[in-house]
């Protein structure tokens, strides 16, 4: 079976599936795996796919990809755009994007797959090929793991894995240590008096009192956190009102917290708890806030030792100037708990998917934010070539520094 990278890519791009509801996905990536003459257990963590293949004694790799897609209008006018629709978890009827780049990771996963399977007779160990649902919830990964993963799969020795970045292609690079921020979600509900409008004085508005509670977050970073430690406190949502002359009994607000450290992350989610209650009890509120932690990423930690040698490998095959060191990020993963889990080490790097000719021209003139789309936007669009190949490359050369040697010697794509 020839994997066509661009036209599967292409396909994935186009029909796009928000978090447990990749099945179409999950049936691509467990046929091209049963093409590949690949075991296939199906339904891991409801939509998640794993591949397992055996080639002698050796070290049990685990390479990771993730599928799902965002509730986000596609806006890059590519001809294989998505139009695709969805109902998000609350019921909403909303648009699919791959605004992050997981159809990047399945194609390359994919390819990967082929690769390592034409090339039984240069390495020797187990391979387990991961397709995991709902990383942008961030629990995928626990989901299936509390599905018995590692009861119906090897437990790896290592977790290795990739996320396409607005980084120039053919690019790749790990930072070792802390690698992807720790992230909290955090819903408050801010109960008011609701009342007409013409009539304020006999009501307690939640409404002004989100709004003083959103500015009032905006300190928590500026002024109590240590400038040299690290926090981000994003309120990504605030709902309150059904008409505009009725003051409403509650205000919502979702807000999003990141962190390398516990010690910062257990500051910063007091003081945002300190502040809604101080902002309630200010404006006259009866009743404290509502403050309900829904969803948590843990740290992913790059293993130093392992990404030393990971990084070496790619440098080794790619050459010095493709490897680079990005930094500790603050974007969150879920990958590490596949690796907690197995108590094992893993090396998560980012692959380069943007123009460089664009991407320099962009840093040349200080316009990146304005220029190049970020992960989540609806103007992102990794390209084509070299990032899929590169994307191939990275898994082979990874998962075989890891392998054994097999009968003959190792050769790196």
């Amino acid at each position: 079976m020839a994997i066509d990278l661009e036209e599967t890519y292409k396909d994935l791009h186009r029909h796009p599936e928000l978090s447990y509801q990749e099945h179409r996905t999950a049936k691509i990536a467990a046929d091209g795996l049963r093409g590949l003459g690949i075991d296939v257990i199906e339904g891991v963590g409801r939509t998640g796919v794993v591949g397992v293949l055996k080639n002698g004694d050796g070290p049990v790799v685990l390479l990771r990809a993730d599928m799902d897609a965002l509730p986000v209008a596609e806006e890059t006018g590519l001809e294989y755009a998505s139009t695709e629709r969805g109902v998000d978890p609350d019921g909403n009827e909303v648009s699919v994007m791959h605004a992050c780049g997981h159809d990047v990771h399945v194609t390359c996963l994919l390819g990967a797959a082929e690769v390592l399977t034409g090339s039984r007779s240069e390495w020797s160990g187990t391979i387990v090929f991961l397709f995991q649902p709902a990383e942008e919830q961030g629990s995928g990964a626990l989901e299936m793991i509390a599905d018995g993963l590692y009861d119906r799969a090897p437990k790896p020795d290592i977790v290795l894995g990739q996320h396409v970045a607005p980084a120039p292609a053919g690019m790749v690079g790990a930072h070792a240590g802390p690698a992807f921020a720790a992230t909290d979600d955090l819903l408050i509900t801010l109960h008011g008096k609701g009342g007409h409008g013409s009539r304020p004085e006999t009501t307690v508005d939640p409404v002004v009192m989100a709004a003083a509670t959103v500015m009032r977050l905006q300190t928590i970073v500026s002024r109590e956190i240590a400038g040299g430690q690290t926090a981000v406190v994003t309120v990504g949502t605030m709902h309150a009102g059904t008409k505009v002359n009725i003051i409403p009994p509650d205000a919502t607000l979702g807000i999003n917290i990141r962190t390398y450290d516990t010690a910062v992350r257990d500051r910063v989610v007091a003081a945002v708890t300190r502040i809604a209650e101080a902002e309630a009890a200010a404006s006259g509120a009866d009743r404290k806030p509502d403050v309900t932690v829904t969803d948590s990423f843990p740290l992913l930690h790059n293993d130093e030792e392992a990404t030393a040698r990971t990084m070496d490998a790619f440098r080794a095959t790619l050459g010095d100037e493709r490897v680079l060191d990005p930094g500790a990020v603050t974007g969150s993963e879920d990958v590490g708990a596949l690796a907690i889990a197995a108590q094992a080490p893993i090396v998560y790097w980012l692959l380069g998917g943007m123009d460089p000719r664009l991407f320099t021209s962009a840093v040349a003139n200080g316009t990146t934010d304005a220029d190049v789309p970020s992960n989540h936007s609806p103007h992102f669009a990794p390209l084509i070539h070299p990032t899929l190949e590169i994307g191939v490359q990275a898994l082979v050369v990874a998962a075989r520094e890891w392998l054994g040697t097999g009968s003959g010697d190792l050769e790196r794509p």
